[in-house]
């Protein structure tokens, strides 16, 4: 029987966790002081992502530090965002530990995104096993590929809007990895770089659709109207970095064997962690998959 892996984005769960009660000054304190919010609904969503997927190996991957090699080749890559808020960070070193005590293999390597880590799993892996991408960063979907999956979080708990790579290609009418290209013209405020200025989504994906790559379009820039050349004939050292910046690594030097990601969820660590960490409102849903693993 074919392998499931499941890969996940760590970090996405944790923020949308933690954000979606900070809003209401929500950061459920233990006896220590140390808010849970953010890893209580990483587990929520860790726990439900399981039981939707059955996955036969499971990796949840970490930004490890805000520094990688993206801002070393451009210094204001992210640095539009502000430190992560003083109630999350004791949630980081916590959430790992929790997803550990569940049975899960955490990862991540200074210097670069979960993201890179979650392609370089993905790119190692997707001979050996079907691959569910569980995140809420459409980024990713660049990796979709053969048996990699991508299942985008929606509003609420254990709700995905899940992506092959035939089924965005139908959606988008782009291959996967053109995103690379949508993202290095239209740029991303959220990671703070600039692609061509005056270049929208709209006008990217046009430009995609009709050209399939950035060399492709370049060698038909004279085709193109003279407001687009001119601004991409301006911007062109902006759109060959952010194009670098766009590309999610998928050769990062890991050392992971897929049996080491072999996932059985421990029910006694994870109840013993769940305690320690006076994270209520999980057990049911533990006691819920034990019922269907007996079952």
């Amino acid at each position: 029987m074919k392998k499931k892996l499941l890969l996940v984005d760590g970090m996405a769960l944790l923020f949308r966790s933690f954000f979606a009660t900070a809003v209401h000054r929500n950061f459920m304190m233990n006896d220590k002081g140390i808010p849970t919010n953010g890893v209580h609904g990483f587990l929520k969503h860790l726990l439900t992502a399981v039981a939707a997927f059955e996955p036969s190996h499971v990796v949840c991957c970490w930004d490890m530090g805000s520094k990688t090699y993206r801002n070393d080749l451009f210094k204001d890559y992210k640095a539009n965002r502000g430190e992560p808020p003083l109630e999350l960070i004791p949630q980081f070193d916590m959430a790992k530990e929790a997803a550990e005590e569940l049975g899960v293999l955490n990862i991540g390597l200074a210097g670069f995104e979960a993201d890179d880590c979650i392609g370089t799993l993905s790119a190692l892996f997707r001979e050996e096993a079907d691959i569910t991408i569980v995140t809420g960063d459409k980024d990713l979907l660049q990796l979709l590929e053969g048996t990699v999956k991508v299942a985008l979080m929606q509003k609420g708990i254990g709700n995905y809007k899940v992506y092959t790579k035939e089924t965005f290609m139908e959606e988008t009418g782009i291959e996967p990895l053109a995103l690379i290209d949508i993202k290095a013209l239209m740029g991303d405020p959220s990671d703070n770089y600039p692609g061509v200025k005056g270049i929208g989504e709209k006008t990217a994906y046009k430009l995609i659709r009709e050209y399939s790559t950035i060399e492709q379009l370049l060698e038909n820039v004279s085709r193109l109207t003279k407001g687009q050349q001119t601004k991409i004939t301006e911007n062109l050292e902006d759109l060959k970095l952010s194009r670098i910046l766009a590309e999610i690594k998928c050769d990062v030097p890991l050392s992971c064997s897929l049996e080491e990601a072999d996932f059985t969820l421990s029910h006694d660590r994870a109840r013993n962690m769940l305690r320690l960490h006076q994270i209520r409102g999980i057990e049911p849903l533990l006691a819920k998959m034990e019922k269907r693993e007996i079952g």
